[in-house]
């Protein structure tokens, strides 16, 4: 059995229009979804920017404090490649 966590927020785009983030970690790896307000479908194809693996990684480091998400944190950290920063 697969365990799998999700994990989304909301931002707004430079030009105003919110974004929403959805991430879903598991053993197999991570799957980054992306949705603007003004679009009907998910984008499952963009590479996540240096800001979204920055907020994934401060989202998993609240949910550390709290005694979760260490094994998660590890697997993103090992999955985030140095031109992502």
């Amino acid at each position: 059995m697969t365990m799998k966590r999700k994990i989304s927020w909301t931002r707004r785009d430079e030009d105003g229009i919110k974004r929403k983030v959805r991430v879903t970690i598991s053993r197999g790896g991570i799957k980054w979804q992306f949705k603007r307000a003004d679009q009907e479908r998910w984008d499952y194809d963009s590479p996540p920017t240096g800001e979204e693996w920055d907020a994934l990684e401060e989202i998993l480091g609240r949910r550390m404090r709290r005694g979760r998400a260490f094994g998660q944190m590890e697997s993103v950290r090992g999955l985030r490649r140095p031109d992502d920063a």
